[in-house]
């Protein structure tokens, strides 16, 4: 089995999501560990789609 290709702020990242070591991280199996990185994604986008709808609700009562 190949590792998965990950940049390295990338494994820093999803190490610190998962509260994993990074040994572990590269240890994981690759479907188990793209299942992980697409629930980070969709955890990010969840959070900046927050941010950016309180800004605007900010922008709009003015």
């Amino acid at each position: 089995m190949r590792r998965m290709p990950l940049s390295a702020e990338t494994a820093q990242k999803l190490a610190a999501h998962l509260k994993v070591p990074l040994e572990h991280l590269m240890h994981m199996p690759q479907h188990i560990l793209l299942q992980k990185l697409a629930e980070m994604a969709q955890a990010d986008a969840a959070g900046a789609a927050g941010a950016s709808d309180s800004e605007g609700k900010k922008d709009g009562a003015r």
